[in-house]
């Protein structure tokens, strides 16, 4: 077994389908599209799901992968305290996962919170892996286990892909079937009263991001300058490159939304095996 399935999925709390407390017109779409994220998860039957999240630990110079033995939190400060989640971690795919980065020469850590014993310790699980494990397998019954893994803004946009590959040879040494989701908000600054205010790269980074996703042409997000990347405030472009080399060219891609309804933009997508 290997990776079964793939998703792009947005973090913002009014993607979360049944948040009413949190909803935002305009966002209708981006609700349906993680619902039907939710149905193809199923369908997978993914035995384990690693969630590349840009909101949890940053180590300065490395990947890290969260190897506590369970995950727990909520949406109190986001405007819907409804909204918790407790999510047990498979660690043996965790450290599966830690030892082919580093066996690939790509720097990696483990990282854990509160109790000692991996088995006991439980890591806050934060907004950008929450949001998707809501709809993807953290409400099964039993939960599905989840790996938590955050990229290395530092490190160079090749080194993504390679530990993307490295991801998708732990998940076929592990015998699991593995679903891989790149939690991701794109440009951060479509309005100019919100919290990053107005650049034209915001708009322009999502329409390309579309358009790549769209033709399944994630490769070409290597051809994207980082200074424009960071004009457009993106929150995704990290984890869609580590995406993009765990599925490389023997996935189908298909974009199942797109939305800005505030000031960050929200795409949908799913991957499944050619």
């Amino acid at each position: 077994m290997s990776l079964v399935f793939g998703a792009i999925a947005p973090h913002g709390t009014l993607a979360v389908p049944d948040a009413p407390d949190a909803a935002v017109e305009g966002s209708e779409r981006t609700q349906a599209a993680m619902l039907e994220l939710g149905r193809r998860f199923d369908d997978a039957r993914p035995e384990a799901t690693i969630v590349l999240t840009p909101h949890n630990v940053h180590i300065e110079g490395h990947f890290a992968v969260v190897l506590a033995g369970m995950l727990e939190g909520d949406l109190a400060l986001w405007g819907a305290a409804s909204i918790e989640l407790e999510c047990p971690v498979d660690l043996e795919l965790a450290a599966g996962t830690v030892v082919s980065l580093h066996d690939d020469g790509i720097p990696v850590v483990g990282v854990s919170f509160g109790a000692n014993d991996p088995g006991a310790a439980a890591a806050p699980l934060d907004w950008g892996a929450l949001i998707p494990l809501w709809v993807m397998g953290g409400r099964s019954e039993p939960p599905v286990p989840a790996v938590v893994m955050s990229p290395a803004r530092d490190r160079p946009f090749e080194e993504h892909v390679q530990a993307g590959a490295a991801i998708a040879a732990a998940a076929e040494r592990s015998g699991k079937r593995v679903a891989l989701i790149a939690s991701a908000d794109h440009g951060h600054a479509h309005d100019p009263d919100g919290p990053y205010g107005f650049d034209p790269a915001s708009k322009a980074y999502d329409d390309r991001v579309v358009d790549i996703v769209g033709r399944n042409a994630l490769a070409e997000l290597l051809e994207l300058d980082g200074e424009f990347v960071e004009r457009a405030k993106a929150d995704s472009f990290w984890q869609m490159l580590m995406l993009h080399g765990a599925l490389g060219d023997r996935w189908h891609g298909e974009l199942l939304s797109y939305e800005a309804p505030t000031y960050f933009g929200m795409l949908c997508a799913a991957y499944a095996p050619k």
